[in-house]
């Protein structure tokens, strides 16, 4: 039997459409329109990478349900137009473009479970996912940039 690998999954629809329909980010802002140039410009929510020439929003994001000294904010792509959701089939396209990432465990009360971060080689992103998941104190894993932290994509036992 063919083990499961993690499923990837994006950021929840209905805050993404808010979003895109003008709602304040997590710091109260409303989301800054840009232009893609095409170069490292992930959505987050169809993990797709945004194509030069499309318009996209820039905004501060916090991938936990609240504010806590774990919870991490910080900068994400989203497309600017609707997006199909990613539906959680594979490694998602925006988690094949670098090097590596930076992935860390988190427990049922969104906090880091210490010991299971660290930077991985992106041909090895579901082998160490897999791993932290294998981890009974881990509820789910969050994959990063790992060069600038900026969260990428949740994944989660399949």
């Amino acid at each position: 039997m063919e083990k499961p690998v993690p499923r990837y999954t994006p950021l929840p629809t209905a805050s993404v459409r808010a979003l895109q329909s003008g709602s304040p980010d997590v710091h109260g802002q409303v989301p800054e329109r840009k232009v893609s140039d095409g170069d490292g410009a992930p959505c987050r929510h169809c993990l797709c990478e945004i194509p030069a020439g499309k318009d996209m929003l820039v905004l501060a994001y916090r991938p936990f349900p609240n504010a806590q000294p774990y919870a991490e904010t910080g900068p994400i792509f989203l497309c600017a137009e609707e997006c199909a959701p990613f539906d959680g089939d594979g490694v998602p396209e925006i988690l094949t473009t670098s090097p590596s990432y930076l992935i860390k465990g988190y427990g049922d009360d969104d906090r880091i479970v210490y010991g299971t971060g660290s930077v991985v080689p992106t041909k090895d992103l579901d082998k160490h996912t897999d791993a932290i998941l294998a981890d009974d104190r881990v509820a789910y894993v969050h994959v990063r940039s790992a060069r600038n932290n900026c969260y990428q994509a949740r994944a989660e036992r399949s």
